[in-house]
């Protein structure tokens, strides 16, 4: 069937809009659940907003009235059946709508039968009388018949933030080399069975940022860059946004199953939050840590909170805390009441850290902590850094007797993110009911942004410890479905080829001052450059410890990175002594963590070899690449082909709700 092209419909939506508002009548400018329907007169799929059947999820209209005139009588209508339930009205705050914008609501609406349904919205405006109806659809997805086929007790999600086929590629390089063309050993998560890609668009944009890119997975749902768990609206209030009921709460809500969440990064971080936490400023941390206790506790049984941020956690007056009324939220109580939550408080000396322990939390501070923890233990707490941890890199350097990073960000015994799953599948797996756990390595991502590409490859062999644990506990316990995929790609990251000299060599470049002559091309008298590509880059070699990484990210004639998403940087190849300056550290700005580089600009600069990037500013970007997605266990058949990021919602569902269609062979 020949569609009309999307712009020439909205072009016919504005000029429709403009007519009414000539005639005197109300105009309907957003209606949520967002649908192609809605904004471009097209009732076809791709369908917009899917859930499962039973799936909660907010009802909105956006609704402009004529000069002098104000909105009421607003209904919605589901296949033209009026839907119950109490209707809010609010000013929109949003700039550039007319006088007397409203923002109707309807909360807390959920459906049972699968299919397309329209949505249907109806308003009036006083006194002159005149009314508007508008019309959306979204999908309530038929999961299939249950055909009594096993189904998934458990889903284990591991997120390498920001990691592409690259990001696997080079840590497969660094940690199993290659000999003759062949990887001499898989990483583990080349063992998973079944393998598809994704596309990672978010609602707004093609580049999605976190937050979407993992709501995604959680909710089946698009959500615009910098938002989670909820659809865009039209007041500037960061928590009141239509909200989409998460896997855990839809889990625990009608399973009885605990959620777990386990990080690198500062807790409040979009990729965690985008599992428990509803709001459109994914920046928002005194909030979003209030509503892991306050919400997330009851309505999604988090059973399970580890990672850095515990500045969040830290009453105002205390050192180091970020708590502050700008950044926390009280919920209108339209919202609470509809989907029954506390209303929240502005409460900047709050002691969260003792709520979570008041509510039955074990709490470990540090590695030995929890290494510590008793087997009894049913609800876990771990802050290991007062924002975002150290990487895997100056970890791994801590451990070995070099402890001058860790020690510098006063944190020197954290936990390794393996350690971590492995702490918190102990806890989830004494519910009979199951759980669902999501583990971020949130740091592939942020060393991206910072092109430091020895400690991103470093982070991609810490997740892959992690996922083996993972697979592990599955092998165990079959029930289990473990998958592996990213947010999004970070920095357009690839492997250019190796260096073709010795680490003494390219050393004594890097300080020459020399620039690209030194750093990239031949020497005078030689044909080889510095940068060997194709057969002159040859299969590098990395020792690795018995504590399963490197014993150098320097070797002799190393791999080489390159950034298509890249920023400007300098660049000497070899590996940084010191990470670039993290902003979100409480103390970024004293000593010692102030003598940090700020940025890629301020570091490798001896060499004087400048490499040009293709976006301004000095941080790489995300990149609208396909990512690979990596199944494992009761399930997994449903992940293989191309596919859209929300998809892997409604197959996860599927494999717990109905079943798992096929089995596939085990590696």
């Amino acid at each position: 069937m020949h569609h009309t092209p999307r712009f020439l419909l909205l072009a016919a939506t504005l000029v429709a809009a403009s007519f009414s508002a000539v005639s005197a009548a109300p105009i309907v400018t957003r209606l949520t659940p967002p649908s192609g329907l809605f904004y471009f007169q097209d009732p076809n799929p791709p369908y917009i907003s899917r859930f499962v059947p039973g799936q909660r999820f907010d009802l909105q209209a956006t609704i402009s009235p004529d000069a002098t005139q104000n909105i009421a009588g607003v209904k919605f209508y589901v296949n033209n059946t009026e839907v119950p339930g109490t209707i809010t009205l609010v000013p929109a705050t949003v700039a550039g709508l007319p006088a007397n914008t409203l923002v109707a609501t309807l909360r807390n609406y959920s459906l049972a039968s699968p299919g397309v349904h329209r949505l249907t919205v109806s308003a009036t405006q006083l006194p002159n009388g005149q009314s508007v109806l508008a019309t959306g659809n979204f999908e309530i997805v038929h999961l299939g018949a249950a055909l009594g086929n096993p189904k998934a007790k458990n889903i284990i999600f591991m997120i390498g933030d920001g990691m592409g086929i690259a990001h696997r590629t080079a840590a497969r390089f660094m940690l199993n080399g290659v000999s003759q063309g062949k990887a001499l050993a898989p990483l583990a998560m080349d063992t998973f069975p079944v393998t598809g890609l994704l596309q990672t668009c978010s609602l707004n944009s093609i580049v999605t940022d976190s937050a979407p890119g993992a709501s995604c997975y959680s909710t089946g749902n698009k959500n615009n860059n910098n938002q989670e768990g909820v659809f865009p609206d039209d007041t500037l209030d960061a928590f009141d946004n239509p909200r989409t009921e998460y896997m855990g709460e839809f889990l625990a809500r009608t399973g009885g199953k605990s959620l777990g969440i386990v990080t690198t990064s500062d807790v409040f971080d979009a990729t965690p939050a985008a599992f428990a936490i509803h709001t459109q400023n994914r920046g928002a941390g005194t909030g979003i840590c209030d509503q892991y206790l306050d919400e997330a506790v009851v309505k999604a049984n988090l059973t399970v909170l580890l990672g850095g941020g515990r500045k969040w956690f830290l009453p105002a007056t205390t050192a180091g805390s970020a708590r502050n009324n700008a950044t926390d939220y009280v919920l209108p109580t339209e919202l609470a009441t509809g989907w029954s939550v506390v209303a929240g408080a502005l409460d900047p000396n709050r002691d969260l850290l003792a709520d979570f322990q008041k509510a039955g939390f074990a709490y470990t501070a540090n590695a030995t902590q929890l290494k510590a923890l008793p087997s009894s233990t049913e609800k876990l707490l771990g802050l290991y850094a007062l924002s975002n941890m150290n990487v895997a890199s100056d970890k791994i350097d801590g451990r070995r007797g070099n402890p001058a990073v860790v020690n510098e960000f006063g944190f020197p015994d954290q936990p390794m993110l393996d350690e971590m799953t492995d702490a918190a599948l102990a806890v989830l797996s004494k519910n009979p009911a199951g759980f669902v756990l999501m583990v971020e390595a949130a740091s592939i991502d942020k060393q991206a942004h910072n092109m430091d590409t020895d400690r991103w490859i470093l982070e991609t062999i810490e997740f892959d410890r992690a996922i083996g644990r993972a697979k592990a506990f599955a092998a165990a316990n079959p029930d289990t479905l473990v998958l592996v995929t990213a947010d999004h790609e970070c920095a357009g990251v690839n492997i250019i080829g190796a260096s073709t000299v010795t680490q003494a060599s390219l050393n004594a470049r890097a300080n020459s001052g020399g620039g690209a002559a030194q750093l990239r091309d031949p020497a005078p008298g030689s044909a080889t450059p510095v940068v060997g590509v194709y057969e002159l880059a040859g299969f590098p070699v990395y020792g690795i410890q018995p504590d399963g990484y490197p014993a150098t990210t320097n070797p002799d004639r190393k791999m080489l990175i390159g950034y298509a998403g890249g920023a400007d940087r300098y660049e000497d190849w070899q590996s940084n002594p010191r990470p670039i300056r993290d902003t979100q550290q409480p103390f970024n700005a004293t000593a010692p963590l102030n003598s940090h580089p700020n940025n890629p600009l301020e570091r490798k600069n001896a060499g004087n070899f400048l490499v040009t990037g293709q976006v301004s500013g000095t941080s790489a970007v995300h990149t609208a690449s396909d990512i690979p997605i990596s199944a494992y266990g009761r399930g997994a058949a449903h992940f293989t082909g191309t596919m859209d990021n929300t998809d892997v919602f409604f197959r996860a569902m599927k494999a717990i709700l109905v079943g798992a269609d096929t089995t596939v062979a085990e590696r």
